[in-house]
């Protein structure tokens, strides 16, 4: 048995005459909301505020930015405004306080505990520089590795 695949799942359905539901209902409760401003407000008031309501609920139902709905750029604004955001790339300069910087009062800084490491000789330091050396001759091959 064979079964026909829908070719257009993208588009949706037109309801009501040339619109789809989301559409008329955009358009139904941005009128709604004129309608109630026009009797509860003044005239002249009601006709200021309604502009940008009217045009709201037709940019809502019609207009498509990136052929994606207008309310999802709007949702993804508002996402962006009121999330925290965190930024990686930005260090942030603290003063860290590390243990042996810390002194009580009437106690004497501890003395650098640096100056009774031993100290690496010149010869140390050649024969550690030969042996890498080797070590990298040795390997420089891939076929070796």
């Amino acid at each position: 048995m064979q079964f026909q695949v829908p070719q257009f799942v993208e588009v949706e359905d037109k309801i009501f005459g040339p619109l789809t539901a989301v559409q008329f209902i955009y358009l139904v409760g941005g009128g709604g909301f004129l309608v109630a401003l026009w009797f509860v407000m003044p005239h002249w008031l009601a006709i200021v505020i309604g502009g940008p309501i009217a045009l709201l609920g037709a940019a809502l139902a019609f207009y498509k930015i990136n052929d994606r709905p207008l309310i999802n750029a709007l949702e993804s604004g508002f996402q962006y405004l009121f999330r925290t955001k965190l930024y990686i790339w930005e260090k942030k300069q603290s003063k860290t306080v590390l243990p042996d910087e810390i002194t009580l009062p009437g106690q004497t800084p501890a003395e650098d505990p640096a100056k009774y490491a031993p100290s690496a000789t010149s010869n140390k330091i050649k024969d550690l520089a030969w042996s890498l050396d080797i070590k990298e001759s040795m390997y420089s091959d891939k076929k070796q590795r």
